[in-house]
């Protein structure tokens, strides 16, 4: 009996302090709601896209996620190594691994790369003959050699570079961004995702770019590159624009009555989204009109080659979403989990995505975009310097294996120090030695371009105050320009 006398008692409560004209009978209401995991931004109560001041003034506008899920070989890319190719086949030394505890595996032989190297540009920065487009782009690419990460499994690895942390249902790096920030557009979503050959079992999925514990509105949209942009947003036959606008109308009217009931934060986002997804009927299918491109803007992009139209049509949609407004855009390339037959797949991923990435940061900085716009290529973690072979002993399907220690990411644009390298390996590409650079570094720099400071960037959430960078991270100052 007490507990129901109790629930009658907050009832009651409840329904004083919502009758109650403004003053503290809101503000009341709101903490309470809020206790109950309603969360209400009282700034942005009825229009949840509003954009916000940043804390300081940002470097960067926009951001472009290259993310090569699976974990590209850093060793037959970026990080060349004398001692891969003069131990190839030779136990790696102890002195290696010395320090490593008994869940690694320690033991293996050393791989060297069949991949030759060059320097580039002004910078004369090394990259592998395997990408011949990208490097050209070197005197823009701050190139971070001594990455490192929490684990060595494709999941919670890919959890914590987009999320943060290995855990499920937290937000994402793009939905941090745009809470903290809001929206550029109204007529397309804040947060877009573009996949491109990706296998299901390499990838977590939605969770990568999920709104967790933050408001919806905030959580990224998985758009297709051909086809409607987003399934079920065309209307089905016999409903007009007319019909649409109007059912929206009075979808509208009740859901404005109920917020203004319960105050509850979901209702201000499902009533912005559903007119973000009438504006979006008109405003996808012109994103994906290319006749005002060039032909040679496509031809860059490679959109006339098979191999590379799929990455390139994403990379150029990349590029038209920013400059419509669209904050972060996250392209997902996998699978690049060369276990096997590193020496085929490896080139073949590279083949695809190469010159489509090249080609974005080439036309974003043709078009003075790429100022404003931070662009940033890497993998949840890179591979190992030891051969990894899982079909008897047959050496011409090697591969490598998953290696968290030491790894390259690129980022670009946006306030950023071009033609530069962060960060040392040690002589077999193993662990980093020099300017170690943690995943949560990394975020607080990416927020930081964005004019985000990532320890004031919070959510009040079950009784503490959580951050993308949780309780770490710093921003690498020699990354920025």
């Amino acid at each position: 009996m007490s507990n129901i006398h109790d629930l009658l008692g907050i009832q009651q409560r409840r329904r004083f302090l919502r009758d109650c004209v403004g003053g503290i009978g809101t503000i009341a209401l709101a903490q309470l709601l809020a206790e109950d995991g309603v969360a209400v931004e009282n700034s942005s109560l009825t229009d949840p896209q509003k954009q916000k001041s940043p804390h300081y003034t940002p470097t960067a506008k926009n951001v472009i996620f290259l993310n090569m899920a699976g974990g590209p070989s850093q060793l037959d890319l970026f990080d060349n190594k004398a001692l891969l190719q003069k131990l190839d086949g030779s136990p790696i030394p102890d002195s290696f691994v010395a320090d490593l505890n008994d869940t690694v595996i320690k033991g293996g032989s050393v791989m060297a790369t069949p991949r030759t190297f060059s320097r580039t540009g002004d910078c004369g920065m090394e990259f592998s003959d395997l990408l011949p487009h990208l490097s050209q782009t070197a005197d823009e690419l701050c190139m971070i050699r001594a990455m490192h990460t929490d684990t060595a499994n494709h999941h919670p690895a890919q959890l914590l570079l987009n999320c943060g942390t290995q855990m499920f249902d937290h937000p994402s790096l793009g939905t941090w961004v745009n809470y903290g920030l809001g929206s550029q557009s109204r007529n397309l979503p804040r947060f877009v995702v573009l996949k491109s050959y990706s296998k299901d079992a390499s990838l977590v999925g939605p969770s990568l770019w999920t709104s967790g514990f933050l408001s919806s509105t905030y959580r990224g949209v998985a758009f297709r590159s051909k086809g409607d942009p987003i399934l079920h947003l065309t209307n089905p036959d016999g409903v007009s624009q007319s019909f649409q606008r109007a059912r929206l109308d009075a979808i509208g009217e009740l859901n404005q009555l109920r917020l203004e009931t319960t105050h509850d934060q979901e209702i201000a986002t499902r009533m912005a989204s559903y007119e973000l997804a009438y504006r979006m009927q008109m405003a996808a299918p012109e994103l994906l009109d290319f006749s005002d491109e060039t032909a040679e803007t496509l031809a860059m992009y490679g959109i006339d080659n098979e191999q590379t139209r799929w990455y390139g049509t994403n990379c150029l949609l990349a590029r038209r979403m920013i400059e419509r407004g669209v904050r972060f855009v996250q392209l997902y390339h996998a699978d690049w989990d060369h276990h096997l037959e590193l020496n085929k797949l490896l080139p073949i991923d590279c083949g695809m995505t190469d010159q489509p990435a090249a080609a974005l940061i080439t036309d974003l900085k043709q078009r003075g975009l790429l100022d404003e716009t931070l662009v940033v290529w890497g993998g949840e973690f890179g591979r190992t310097p030891m051969i990894e072979v899982r079909r008897a002993s047959n050496l011409e399907v090697a591969g490598r294996d998953h290696h968290p220690f030491g790894f390259t990411m690129l980022m670009a644009g946006g306030g950023v120090k071009g033609g530069h390298i962060v960060g040392e390996t040690d002589e077999l590409g193993y662990h980093g030695v020099k300017d170690r650079v943690h995943i949560h570094d990394l975020h607080a720099t990416i927020l930081h371009c964005l004019g985000l400071d990532h320890e004031r960037l919070t959510y009040r959430h079950k009784g503490r105050d959580f951050r993308l960078t949780d309780v770490r991270g710093n921003v690498v100052t020699k990354v920025l320009a």
